[in-house]
C-alpha cells in the first residue's frame, strides 16, 4: 500500500518550522533553511565582470546536510511551498531554493505571511504564487554592488592602512556621518549667552500662588541677553521695578499618539527607553515574530513582520483594536473614527507595521512565558500600538506676558485636563522637551505681580549632539541610507570594524574611522555621497516593481568605479597607524602595552610581538567594594550572552557576581547592599539587592547609568 505524500513547507528558521509544525499538523512537513543556503563564495569575488556581471552562485559551506534533507523531503512531497520572509532577502532564498529542488520559475509555489500564526499561514496556503523575480533582482542588485565595492576596496585599505579593514557600500556613508558630525562639534566656537528667570506670586497668604517666569526684554535688548554686564543691569533693575499682567490667553493644546512602530522607529524607541543596541532590538523582536512557546497555547508569533517601513495596519487588526479599547478603557478614550498614518515619501509600504498580532495576548498575561528582553520589547510594541488608535491628550495651556516700565517677563504653562494615549504609552525623545505639568495660576490682566527671587545663569551655544544609535538610525532613514533590514547590521559593521566606538550611548569616530573615511572621501565620491547612496535605494526600488533591469545599475556603476580604484592604487602612500601605548606594563617582556581592536573590541598587547605574544582583556573597575569581601568590583561580559555583569576581582575565590550594578551606598533598613536601576524614561534610583528588603531611594543625577 502506498505511503500518503504528504506537503512540504520551508521557512528559515527552526522556530518558525516548530510554530507552523504546530499549526497545520498532519499531512504537512516543515523544514528549515537556516538561512540562506546559496551565497557568491568568500574566497573569491564571485561576479563575472567580463560577462555582464554574471554572479557564481554556490552552496553555502555548512548547508549541505541541511539541503540534502529538504531534498529527500521534496522527493516524497506532493506540494512544495516556500514560506520564507516577505522581502527581498526572502524572496532570494526561495528562489535560490526553487534552482535547488528543480522548481521552474513559472511555478506557483510561493506562499508569504506577516505573522506567524495558524489563521495567516492557513490563508497563505489559499493563495500561493510564482516567485517575484523582481524583488529577486533588486537583491541580487544589491549585493553584487555590495560584493564589487567591499572586495575590490577592501584590499586597497590592507596594504595602504591595516590589514583586516573593510569597505562596504553604507557602512561608508554611515561612518561618514559619523565623521562629519564629529567635525562640526570640533569645529563649532560656542557664544556666550544670559538667561534670566524668576520666581514671580501675585496674592497673599493662603491665596498666593507662585510661578516662573522668563526675561523675553529688557530695554528693548531681546532675551536671552549676550553678556554677565547686561544680566546684572537686567537683574537689578527688576528688583525695584513694579509688575502687572498685561495681557492672559488661556487655551487647549492637544498631543496626538505616535503612529505604530516601523523598523526604524522600533529601534529608536528601545534605544531611548530600554537601552537595547539595534543589533539587540532585532535579534529580540526576532524571535517574538518566529514564535515563543505560550504556557497555554503552544508556540505563537506574538508580533507581525519587523523589517517594514509602513505604519499601516490591516482592517482586522483595526476592527479588534477598536473593540479592545472601550471594554478596556473606557469609550472615551477612543476615537469616533480611526487613526490614520501618514508614512515616509520614500517608504516601501510593503508590509503591515509591526504590531502584536493579537491585542488580547496583554503583555502581563504572557510574562512569565518570555525572557526579560523579551517581555520589555513587546510590551513596549504592545504599548505602542494600543496608543496608537486611542484620543489625544488633552492639556490647558495658560500664556501670560508681564510687565514694567523696563522689563517684560513671559510665563507659559500647561495642566492634562484628559490623558487620552497618555495612559498607555508615550514617546520618548533623545534630549528631554516636554514642560513638566502643573497647576495653572489663575492671571488676571491688571494684576499685580511680585518678583520673589531672580536669577541670571550663564549659558553657551552647543554643537549639535553627537549621534547615538537611535539619531543615527533616524538620519540614516531621512536621507534614504540603505532600508530597514539594513539599519541594524551597517551599525554594528562600523563598531566591530572599530571606525566608531560608542561610549555613553554617543557614537564616537575611531582615529582608524576618520583615516578610512578621508580615503574614501578622496578617491570614491560616489561611494561616500549620501545623494548618490539614495539614489542607488531608489533604483533598487525600481528593480523590485519591475521598472528597471538590475544589470544596468552594475554597468552604470562599475566602469568609473574601476577608474576611481585605479587613480586611489597610483596615489596612495601608505599609512602608518601608531598603536596608542597604556599604562600596563607587559608582565612578561616588562614593555608598556598597547591598545588593539579586535573582533570583540579593545584589548591590550604587547608591542614586540611576535617575539612577545602576551595580550589581556581591558579591565573596568567601578566605583564600590565588593558586597563580600570588600574588595575592587570588575565590569565584565558575559561570554554566552553578550550581556554586562559585576564581579570581584578576586574571582575565584570569592565568587559574588551581579547583573545589576552595585553601588557605595547601603540600604538604611537592612544594611545590605544597593544596586542602580534606570527606568524606562531615564529615571534613577537605588534598589537593595536584599529579595525580603527591596527598598529604594532616588539616585544622584550624576550618576552613571552603566549603559
Amino acid at each position: 500500500m502506498a505511503t500518503a505524500k504528504h506537503k512540504l513547507i520551508i521557512v528559515e528558521s527552526p522556530a518558525k518550522a516548530r510554530a507552523i509544525s504546530r499549526f497545520l499538523g498532519r499531512g504537512y512537513k516543515v523544514e528549515a533553511s537556516q538561512g540562506h543556503v546559496c551565497d557568491l563564495p568568500k574566497s573569491q569575488i564571485g561576479v563575472d565582470t567580463e560577462n555582464d556581471f554574471e554572479p557564481k552562485y554556490i552552496t553555502i559551506r555548512g548547508r549541505g546536510d541541511i539541503l540534502a534533507r529538504i531534498r529527500k523531503e521534496a522527493k516524497n512531497a506532493s506540494k512544495i511551498y516556500l514560506a520564507t520572509d516577505p522581502d527581498r532577502e526572502g524572496e532570494a532564498i526561495s528562489w535560490h531554493l526553487a534552482n535547488v529542488l528543480g522548481i521552474p520559475d513559472d511555478k506557483v509555489c510561493r506562499i508569504e505571511f506577516h505573522e506567524v500564526t495558524k489563521k495567516a499561514v492557513q490563508q497563505a496556503l489559499n493563495s500561493p504564487r510564482t516567485i517575484d523575480m523582481g524583488r529577486v533582482d533588486a537583491q541580487q542588485a544589491r549585493r553584487v554592488l555590495d560584493r564589487l565595492v567591499g572586495y575590490k576596496i577592501s584590499p586597497l585599505l590592507w596594504v595602504k592602512i591595516k590589514k583586516g579593514l573593510s569597505a562596504g557600500r553604507v557602512q561608508s556613508v554611515a561612518t561618514r556621518m559619523v565623521v562629519d558630525r564629529e567635525e562640526e562639534i570640533e569645529a563649532f566656537i560656542p557664544e556666550e549667552f544670559w538667561d534670566v528667570n524668576a520666581v514671580a506670586s501675585t496674592g497673599r497668604g493662603k491665596s498666593k500662588e507662585s510661578f516662573p517666569v522668563r526675561l523675553a526684554s529688557f530695554d528693548s535688548m531681546k532675551a536671552p541677553l549676550a553678556n554677565e554686564e547686561q544680566a546684572k543691569a537686567a537683574t537689578e533693575a527688576m528688583k525695584g521695578e513694579t509688575f502687572k499682567v498685561t495681557s492672559v490667553h488661556p487655551g487647549e493644546k492637544r498631543k496626538v499618539p505616535a503612529a505604530p512602530f516601523t523598523t526604524s522607529s522600533l529601534q529608536q524607541e528601545a534605544s531611548r527607553k530600554l537601552n537595547f543596541s539595534t543589533a539587540k532590538t532585532m535579534q529580540v523582536v526576532q524571535t517574538l515574530y518566529e514564535g515563543v512557546d505560550l504556557e497555554d497555547e503552544g508556540t505563537q508569533g506574538l508580533v507581525t513582520y519587523i523589517r517594514t517601513d509602513s505604519v499601516r495596519i490591516s482592517d482586522e487588526a483595526l476592527n479588534e483594536l477598536r473593540a479592545y479599547i472601550p471594554a478596556r478603557y473606557g469609550k472615551e478614550f477612543m476615537p469616533e473614527e480611526p487613526n490614520i498614518y501618514k508614512g515616509r515619501a520614500n517608504a516601501q509600504d510593503a508590509h503591515e507595521a509591526i504590531r502584536p498580532t493579537s491585542v488580547t495576548r496583554t503583555p502581563e498575561s504572557i510574562k512569565e512565558s518570555l525572557t526579560r528582553d523579551q517581555f520589555l520589547l513587546y510590551r513596549l510594541i504592545y504599548n505602542r500600538f494600543i496608543a496608537s488608535q486611542m484620543m489625544p491628550a488633552r492639556y490647558e495651556t495658560l500664556s501670560a506676558e508681564i510687565k514694567s516700565d523696563r522689563a517684560l517677563l513671559r510665563f507659559y504653562g500647561e495642566h492634562k485636563v484628559f490623558p487620552g494615549f497618555t495612559a498607555v504609552y508615550e514617546e520618548g525623545t533623545d534630549d528631554a522637551t516636554d514642560l513638566p505639568d502643573s497647576k495653572l495660576p489663575s492671571l488676571k490682566e491688571g494684576s499685580s505681580v511680585t518678583l520673589d527671587e531672580i536669577t541670571a545663569e550663564q549659558r553657551f551655544t552647543q554643537p549639535p549632539a553627537r549621534y547615538t544609535e537611535a539619531s543615527l538610525v533616524r538620519a540614516m532613514e531621512e536621507k534614504g541610507i540603505g532600508r530597514p533590514s539594513t539599519y541594524a547590521p551597517t551599525i554594528t559593521t562600523i563598531l566591530t570594524r572599530g571606525y566608531v566606538m560608542r561610549e555613553k550611548k554617543r557614537l564616537f569616530p575611531t582615529e582608524l574611522g576618520r583615516m578610512v573615511n578621508n580615503l574614501m572621501e578622496n578617491y570614491f565620491t560616489d561611494i561616500v555621497d549620501m545623494d548618490f547612496t539614495a539614489d542607488l535605494e531608489t533604483q533598487l526600488d525600481d528593480v523590485e516593481a519591475g521598472k528597471r533591469d538590475w544589470k544596468e545599475i552594475i554597468r552604470d556603476f562599475y566602469p568609473p568605479f574601476v577608474k576611481d580604484l585605479a587613480v586611489a592604487e597610483e596615489e596612495i602612500d601608505k599609512v602608518e597607524i601608531k598603536d596608542i601605548e597604556s599604562d600596563v606594563p607587559c608582565d612578561k617582556c616588562g614593555a608598556m602595552m598597547v591598545y588593539k581592536m579586535g573582533r570583540f573590541g579593545k584589548f591590550l598587547a604587547c608591542p614586540n610581538f611576535p617575539e612577545c605574544r602576551n595580550a589581556k582583556p581591558i579591565i573596568t573597575y567601578i566605583d564600590a567594594p565588593c558586597p563580600k569581601c570588600g574588595s575592587r568590583l570588575m565590569e565584565k561580559i558575559s561570554t554566552k550572552s553578550k550581556r554586562k555583569f559585576f564581579g570581584c576581582e578576586r574571582y575565584p575565590d570569592c565568587d559574588f557576581v551581579s547583573w545589576e550594578r552595585p553601588v557605595q551606598q547601603k540600604c538604611e533598613k537592612c544594611g545590605g547592599y544597593m544596586v542602580l536601576k534606570v527606568g524606562s524614561h531615564g529615571e534613577r534610583w537605588y534598589l537593595c539587592a536584599n529579595e525580603n528588603c527591596r527598598f529604594r531611594v532616588e539616585a544622584p543625577q550624576s550618576e552613571d547609568e552603566h549603559e
